[in-house]
């Protein structure tokens, strides 16, 4: 093997080990910070697909806007991702649903930038503490990691159905 790829192979088995140490060690984590990469990317995706005059739509009147959803994940990542980690969500000045494509796009990325955060050190350490969640209930952290996560499959699958429905 030629020096040069036996560097980039050794360099990669360095670089893999402590990663598969801590995915062993902390695997709720580990996942959860895995479905964090795929939310993102099919989220902000679908945000930035929809066409800027169609935030504005509702598939039915009882239903959020595109712009309502895109807030609506914004501030769920925010809440539930510090609740995970133990902090205060980050102040953002309001945005309403109506600010415009460009700015809600923003938040929600600023939102799962701060998951990413908030997240990175999150181990599986305390999975059963309780910890505040909405409606002035409490949950565990794991309930919090696995509501977070169905959240995201949730929320990308009803932005799908608005993408969808607006061709």
């Amino acid at each position: 093997m030629r020096p040069f790829f036996r560097a980039i192979v050794l360099g990669g088995i360095v670089v893999s080990v402590p990663a598969a140490a801590q995915q062993a060690d902390n695997p709720v984590s580990s996942a959860l910070r895995s479905m964090l990469e795929r939310g993102e990317r099919t989220l902000v995706g679908a945000a930035e697909t929809m066409p800027a005059d169609k935030y504005g739509f509702k598939p039915t009147e009882g239903q959020m806007s595109f712009g309502q959803l895109v807030l609506h994940v914004a501030g769920s990542n925010e809440f539930m991702c510090a609740t995970i980690a133990g902090t205060k969500p980050p102040e953002r000045p309001k945005l309403q649903p109506t600010a415009g494509k460009d700015a809600l796009v923003a938040r929600m990325k600023e939102s799962f930038a701060y998951c990413t955060t908030a997240l990175a050190k999150a181990t599986d350490a305390n999975l059963g503490e309780s910890v505040p969640f909405f409606g002035g209930r409490t949950i565990t952290r794991a309930g919090a990691m696995l509501d977070l996560a169905a959240d995201w499959a949730d929320h990308y699958s009803a932005a799908a159905n608005y993408l969808r429905l607006n061709g």
